[in-house]
């Protein structure tokens, strides 16, 4: 059971001095090759318990859901309508056809289950092969003996409501309850997900629906092989062949083990291998370099006898991958503050500020996450400027795909293991599943380049030292239970891929990193400024304001609730629904929409909930908020960074989305992009200048800040422009000589208020631009309102038109892509321009929430269709302004 497919490989980069060494270890579940590899793919029926439910012919990756109502759970209220699949018993049935007598020379069978979602039964030829209770984890079972001609594979699964509830009531009754038992009323979820090692935002979560889902979510295979498997508990000999064709002239052989057999209770090979340091291309992450991989290939010749493997028997294994050469080093050193430590990633020598996003499944249905769908993701992050990406603990370890790719686009990963928000169970068999939850995911992920870190949790620590669930009253009980479950098991696990050019895991996020050791990794105040890092959320006061955040080394979860846009809600709305009622239906925020609103209402002119554009404006103004709120807050993170502060990371939660709701996302579960991500490609731009109010003082700090190490510093200069609102073009302007510090801030000056808004210009009837240029070409630019834009003075009708200028269709590998230009025409200035398409597909815009001071401006946008779109008209569209709501 569990054993690996084939031989997997762990690379090391160990150091550059005056060449590289690699250190390979070839961990084994030592297989030759596969005879041949049936894919059990397709033919699957699926039934319910009674037998009342069936449906056929269904292809793997399936799930319950997708199989039985495809594309309709994220509709209308089918997160609830349709929870009733989630009560029963499923039961996945194939029958499938062998020739017994083609492989009576085959040794072995395996057959293997790479993910099955989650509490089930399997049983070949009616005989129980093993039970699962993981759907992080591969099962293999060997079927040599049961196989016949005609067979019957039944995977009979346990509804995971049920099967939580029996597994909490268990421990209620041995009196080690485990919490929280339910999570709050608003999520309209489901209990006890942390009985299951199964994701845990399936049973519901702040930002996502209840879909406790059953199903085969990955491949399954048989395999048949000729060589001895290591359960046969015997030794073994072996050669290993390592190639590196774009590294060495000449493959390395290592035949220590062809006269010597190697113990099947440690089937190990480690060698170290070093490469010239002139023939490698080190690996940068995104903005800093490329990112060059390397393929590498190994040979594994594995047999029995001493006497060598048989002329014709198939006794080779292989495994091919990429890696990239790199170091990563997280450093804690002590701050310039002089209290606690920095927290900070230097990456080939180089310090670098990390910049990104929190990350969660593509997919509330974890058969459903797509290529497509993840390979947009990570592109659009990757085109935000993004340098990495937090995989949250409370969804899924990600496909080899995702992985894959952010290794192509140079984003590095920051690896949740999958506990999030919870105490959870320290049973034997719990431990036991997760200790090999821990071992198959680190193994698969420990050669990407793009993987910077492992951290042990999502925000238990927090959870427990400041009593989230009422653990007080038994606190050194669930500090035992805590240290038991992630030191002794999980971080324990996660030393088979620990190497010098990975930081030691991380025990959870947000903590004092190494701060917490003196504490046996559980602080007092988990979220200490001066150590690790910290998660940040206030909806209580003005968001606008940088004077609310706090001054922390590293931020790694932060952000802003906004809505989806006008099409989005139009696409899940049956014919009787109300807008406003599934919007209040799917807020699961414990706040409902006072956040939102209460942040809209510092700024901007909401209308009436009874007014007929009151949700129209409301979706609007929430993307404009979240967009404003998180670039103030990012800015502020991102001027810090040479300050005794020594902040050296920032990642706004949340990237994505998994269906059509308010949440913190800021890209839609359709990938569209909200105002959020357009902005985001500004403030996190590797060059950009930031102006941000210090209210003591009543002065603007203007700092530009620089990512790159190296960077032309010359001809560089800030023009200043002051605008009315109710005029075109700037009204004054000034212009300076400017330098940038190379990987740095510098910072260029502080400017009162009053030294910018005198004479005509005052707080209401006036704001300010700041323009980074060389020479005449525009670098960066920001803006600062000083007054709230509700009860600014001079607003007013834009008399905004605009045409269609041109439009363009093309194909390409993934399909059609239809450019269109839009000529948008103002006389008056227009506030946060923003453009909707109300077409129900993928799009994406060259800006958008612009300041129009123009009379004249271009926007570009290309639209995904399966074919070209020929009938462009202007009613495609909608423009807004703020305008609109104050005239």
């Amino acid at each position: 059971m569990n054993g690996e497919r084939g031989a997997s490989c762990s690379w090391h980069r160990v150091g550059i001095g005056l060449g590289l060494v690699i250190c390979m270890i070839v961990v084994s579940g030592v297989k030759g090759d596969a005879v041949d590899v049936i894919e059990l793919n397709s033919h699957w029926s699926i039934s319910n318990r009674n037998g009342s439910l069936n449906i056929a012919e269904q292809t793997l990756p399936s799930g319950i859901y997708s199989a039985f109502y495809p594309d309709q759970l994220l509709d209308s209220y089918n997160d609830v309508n349709l929870r009733w699949l989630a009560y029963d018993n499923w039961t996945y049935t194939n029958r499938f056809q062998i020739d017994v007598d083609h492989y009576k020379q085959v040794r072995t069978v395996n057959l293997t289950f790479h993910g099955i979602d989650t509490i089930a039964e399997i049983r070949l030829n009616h005989q129980l092969l093993g039970r699962t209770d993981n759907m992080f984890v591969r099962y293999s079972y060997d079927v040599t003996k049961i196989l016949q001609d005609e067979n019957v594979l039944e995977v009979e699964i346990t509804s995971p409501v049920w099967s939580a509830l029996a597994k909490a009531q268990a421990l209620d009754n041995s009196g080690r309850n485990v919490p929280p038992a339910c999570p709050p009323q608003r999520y309209h979820g489901e209990c006890h997900m942390n009985m299951l090692r199964k994701m845990q935002a399936s049973f519901a979560w702040d930002w996502g629906p209840a879909a406790p889902s059953m199903g085969i979510w990955k491949s399954v295979q048989l395999e048949m092989y000729e060589v001895a498997l290591l359960r046969d508990r015997e030794n073994f000999y072996a050669q290993l062949i390592f190639y590196a064709v774009e590294l060495l002239e000449q493959p390395v052989v290592i035949d220590t083990y062809t006269s010597q057999p190697i113990s099947y209770l440690s089937p190990v090979i480690v060698f170290d291998q070093s490469v010239p340091i002139e023939n490698v291309v080190t690996w940068w992450p995104n903005g800093y370099g490329d990112q060059k991989l390397y393929p590498l290939h190994f040979t594994l010749n594995a047999w029995l006898g001493s006497d060598g493997p048989k002329v014709r028997s198939k006794t080779k294994s292989q495994k091919s991958l990429r890696v990239g050469f790199r170091t990563l080093e997280l450093i804690e050193r002590p701050a310039p503050d002089g209290l606690g430590n920095t927290f900070l990633f230097r990456v080939n020598g180089i310090e670098i500020f990390m910049k990104g996003s929190n990350y969660i499944p593509s997919n509330i249905l974890p058969e459903k996450q797509s290529q497509d769908q993840i390979g947009y993701l990570l592109e659009s992050a990757k085109e935000a400027h993004m340098n990495m990406l937090r995989v949250w603990g409370g969804g899924v370890y990600e496909s080899d795909y995702f992985y894959d790719l952010a290794d192509n686009l140079g984003i590095l990963i920051w690896q949740d293991m999958m506990f999030a928000c919870a105490m959870y169970p320290v049973t034997p068999d719990f431990l036991d599943s997760v200790r090999e939850e821990v071992r198959q995911n680190a193994k698969r992920l420990s050669h990407h380049p793009s993987v910077a870190i492992f951290v042990g949790n999502n925000e238990n620590e927090v959870a427990l030292m400041q009593d989230w669930y009422q653990t007080i009253t038994h606190l050194d009980r669930f500090k035992e239970e805590y240290r038991q479950l992630y030191l002794a098991n999980v971080l324990h696990e996660l030393k088979i891929v620990s190497h010098s050019s990975r930081p030691s895991p991380l025990v959870s996020s947000p903590s004092n990193g190494k701060a917490s050791e003196k504490d046996q990794f559980i602080s007092e105040n988990p979220q200490d400024n001066h150590n690790g890092d910290v998660h940040f959320y206030d909806y209580t006061k003005d968001a606008w304001d940088p004077a609310i955040y706090p001054r922390a080394r590293f931020v790694s979860e932060y952000g802003f609730q906004s809505l989806p846009g006008s099409m989005a809600w139009e696409r899940v709305l049956y014919a009787d629904d109300q807008l406003s009622e599934l919007m209040s239906h799917r807020q699961h925020h414990p706040l409902a929409m006072l956040p939102i609103t209460t942040q809209v209402h510092r700024h901007l002119p909401l209308p009436l909930p009874e007014d007929e554009d009151y949700e129209e404006a409301l979706i609007y103004f929430s993307q404009i908020t979240q967009a404003m709120a998180t670039k103030v807050e990012t800015e502020l993170y991102r001027s810090l960074r040479d300050t005794n502060h020594s902040t050296m990371g920032a990642l706004y939660w949340q990237l994505n989305d998994v269906w059509v709701a308010p949440s913190w996302s800021g890209i839609d579960v359709y990938g569209n992009w909200k105002l959020l991500h357009y902005w985001a490609r500004d403030f996190l731009a590797p060059t950009a200048i930031v102006a941000l109010y210090d209210k003591p003082t009543k002065s603007l700090n203007v700092s530009l800040i620089c990512d790159e190490p190296e960077i032309d510093t010359d001809d560089l200069n800030v023009v200043e422009n002051i605008h009315l609102w109710s005029q075109l073009l700037p009204r004054q302007n000034r212009t300076w000589p400017v330098t940038l510090r190379r990987n740095g801030v510098h910072y260029d000056k502080i400017i009162p208020l009053t030294d910018l808004l005198n004479g005509e210009f005052n707080e209401r009837n006036a704001y300010v631009e700041f323009q980074l240029r060389r020479k005449e070409k525009l670098i960066s630019r920001t803006y600062f309102f000083p007054s709230n834009i509700a009860a600014a003075v001079g607003i007013q009708d834009p008399q905004l038109e605009f045409e269609i200028s041109s439009k363009t269709c093309h194909q390409t590998n993934t399909g059609t892509r239809n450019s269109v230009s839009l000529t948008i025409e103002v006389k008056h200035p227009g506030v946060f321009v923003y453009v909707d398409l109300k077409l129900p597909y993928r799009h994406k815009f060259s800006e958008n929430g612009y300041m129009q001071t123009t009379p004249v401006h271009v926007i570009h946008v290309v639209v995904e269709t399966k074919s070209c779109y020929r009938l462009w008209r202007k009613g495609n569209f909608n423009i807004l302004t703020v305008n609109k709501f104050m005239t």
